[in-house]
């Protein structure tokens, strides 16, 4: 296992569970239809927590282009490795999106409206503004990459602090910071904070051959591009000023 191939993996598996759900709420005879924003908030956590689980110890589990920027700029993460971490992480989320697909065909097939076909791919704005569309993406973005930059490793004991392995449970933090994202800031664009989440699955939308898809939304695509990479890059900053 590779870091770029724990990328990979890591990011497949958090697209698979993450917009299979949506899937699963939002297309016709699910056994989950309508089942509503908690569900998939939930689910989009716990995808995080098992992706996490999976690429932590061979990669950091960064999972997002946005996560890889932000170390980088933080001086926690070498910028000669981005470019491969990101590759890999948008061709992890376009695996998941594809498997997401094949598995829901026949519900894909059954749904008329083009909307909730494309759903379970990219993100969508509830209200279409661009300029506050973005703004969603960089206060959703920023929170997310400030509070992963203070997460740190349970430990006891003074003077000398001996820090507490928890095995798979460390990655508990992110997904509550997942969650409560969701939750809280999703409402408006359903909380990219990942450009190779929104990416990678709309260039599988825009290549499958699905029955009455419709359009992949292009004209909204540099949204969850350059929201999460402003807020992330604010975020950096804000850390190095307070920790100067």
């Amino acid at each position: 296992m590779s870091p770029y191939l724990a990328e990979f993996i890591g990011t497949a598996i958090m697209i698979l569970l993450g917009n299979g759900v949506v899937a699963n709420v939002v297309l016709k005879g699910t056994k989950g239809n309508n089942s509503g924003w908690i569900v998939i908030t939930t689910a989009w956590a716990l995808a995080v927590f098992v992706a996490v689980v999976v690429a932590a110890p061979y990669s950091g589990a960064h999972l997002n282009p946005i996560v890889t920027l932000g170390a980088a700029i933080a001086h926690k993460f070498a910028w000669n490795l981005v470019p491969y971490y990101v590759l890999s992480q948008i061709a992890g989320a376009m695996l998941g999106s594809f498997l997401v697909w094949l598995m829901y065909k026949d519900h894909f097939d059954a749904t008329d409206d083009p909307g909730l076909k494309a759903a379970p791919f990219a993100t969508a704005p509830a209200i279409r503004n661009n300029m506050s569309n973005l703004l969603s993406e960089v206060i959703g973005t920023f929170v997310l990459i400030f509070v992963i930059f203070y997460f740190t490793d349970p430990s006891f004991g003074k003077p000398e602090l001996t820090t507490i392995g928890m095995g798979s449970m460390g990655a508990i933090p992110v997904a509550f910071l997942v969650w409560v994202i969701g939750l809280s800031l999703g409402g408006t664009t359903g909380y990219a904070i990942n450009p190779a989440r929104d990416l990678g699955p709309r260039l599988i939308h825009s290549l499958i051959p699905m029955k009455g898809k419709g359009s992949s939304d292009w004209s909204y695509a540099w949204v969850p591009i350059i929201g999460p990479a402003i807020g992330s890059t604010l975020a950096a900053l804000l850390y190095l000023a307070l920790k100067a």
